[in-house]
């Protein structure tokens, strides 16, 4: 019985985190993460550095400018697990020129834990355990990205814009709507590509609908620790993402693109660089290529300062490789993240394939 009240108890506190991560009219410094953790198998090799490089249907979640660079339609998915497979990330994106100076395209994301215990009703109010009272339950968050990228009159000068719809849901016990934009330019001069990206430009405001009933039935799970339904909007914060590339070409056949990228949060935060105003982390990725058709990529980011059990400080960083192979059309990438666990992420495995529709044709 103790046990069955410490899991009922603990459930409990789980569902008091989740309201304090929704409380009013809040700014958050970490509001809306898995937006920000990225796509595409062949960024996450480059630690995600890819802002100034991006030029595909995957442009649409990192920098929508480059969608002006397809030419025709294209296809990207992946798939990542997280969390030793408790958590599952998925992306699909989908684009396609408009004419020879514009195009389109729609991105979704879901990041989501299934089949969770939901044990709140196990004991009735005779004090009987019945397993049958046990029900499952997920949360899952989604995110809808509509873009469009234009070509400007200053040539190699791009620009692009999306419109974000977030859904978040937590069983029966919660749910919210936010909506956001961001904007990005990318500019190509030779060898050279800068872009700039920047998120929830507006802010992204999030409202949610928490169920009463539902809250009620574990709101006096622990005596004389009923929790107060809090409020129920949240906003996120700007983000800032710039970076510079440079495309090395040796014998035609041998392709190094090297890029890096600085990613400001206005918050303090644990990045290398932080202050009151803003934080700043860089990222750095390569990926060397032959004949367009092998890719072997690497890459380091997500530098942190983190206080270590003594008390010292000391940084973290996360490391990451990948590989990737295309054929007519067709291409599917591979990445490990987090190589030799230098950074208190864990490793995940990433695959993602794309297809551009001129295999059709």
């Amino acid at each position: 019985m103790l046990k069955i009240y410490r899991l009922k108890k603990n459930l409990f506190a789980v569902f008091l985190l989740i309201c304090a991560t929704i409380s009013a009219q809040t700014t958050r410094k970490y509001s809306n993460e898995f937006m920000n953790i990225g796509v595409d198998a062949a960024a996450f090799g480059m630690a995600n550095a890819v802002v100034a490089s991006s030029q595909d249907v995957n442009s649409g979640y990192w920098n929508p400018a480059g969608l002006v660079n397809i030419e025709d339609n294209e296809l990207s998915l992946m798939h990542a697990s997280y969390f030793a497979n408790i958590a599952s990330y998925d992306y699909a994106g989908f684009a396609m020129p408009l004419d020879d100076r514009s195009a389109v395209g729609l991105s979704v994301i879901r990041f989501g834990v299934d089949d969770i215990l939901n044990t709140t009703q196990l004991i009735d109010d005779q004090g009987n355990i019945d397993y049958n009272r046990i029900s499952l339950f997920s949360t899952a968050d989604y995110g809808v990205t509509f873009s469009y990228a234009r070509k400007l009159p200053l040539d190699g000068l791009n620009f692009g814009v999306n419109a974000k719809v977030i859904r978040r849901v937590i069983g029966d016990f919660a749910s919210s709507w936010g909506f956001g934009l961001d904007a990005g330019i990318q500019f190509e001069k030779n060898n050279w590509r800068f872009g700039l990206m920047a998120r929830d430009i507006t802010t992204t405001f999030n409202a949610w609908s928490i169920d009463e009933e539902q809250f009620a039935t574990i709101s006096g799970a622990v005596e004389g620790q009923n929790q107060e339904l809090p409020e129920t909007t949240e906003i996120t914060i700007p983000k800032l993402q710039l970076g510079i590339a440079r495309k090395f070409v040796f014998h035609y056949d041998f392709v190094l693109q090297a890029e890096m990228d600085l990613n400001f949060r206005f918050a303090e935060t644990n990045d290398i660089v932080s202050s009151s105003f803003a934080s700043v982390t860089p990222a750095l990725g390569l990926e060397f290529g032959y004949i367009d058709m092998i890719f072997v990529r690497g890459g380091v980011g997500n530098f942190q300062n983190v206080t270590q059990l003594d008390g010292s400080d000391s940084v973290n960083f996360q490391p990451n490789i990948g590989v990737g192979f295309r054929y007519k059309g067709i291409q599917v990438d591979y990445a490990l993240t987090d190589i030799g666990d230098q950074s208190a992420a864990l490793y995940s495995n990433v695959f993602s394939l794309k297809l551009d529709w001129s295999i059709f044709r």
